[in-house]
């Protein structure tokens, strides 16, 4: 089993983020900014159809999930 992050699209990713607390803010050209809930933090994601794998990566740390837990939401 590899621990690589399926391929995914900005809109499957931000409806992922959304069941864990993150609520849209605002949209700006292709990118939607985030923020959670219980703590002030913000996330930005594209809306592309397939995010690049850097920015999949980067998402669960700014996040603050593991791996794992983005990978069940998915």
């Amino acid at each position: 089993m590899t621990d690589r992050l399926p391929a995914v699209s900005g809109s499957d990713l931000i409806g992922a983020l959304e069941r864990v607390g993150w609520q849209f803010l605002r949209q700006r050209g292709s990118h939607v900014r985030l923020q959670h809930s219980e703590r002030r933090l913000f996330l930005v994601v594209s809306l592309h159809n397939e995010l690049k794998w850097g920015t999949l990566n980067r998402i669960p740390k700014d996040a603050r999930l593991s791996r794992e837990e983005l990978k069940s939401l998915l």
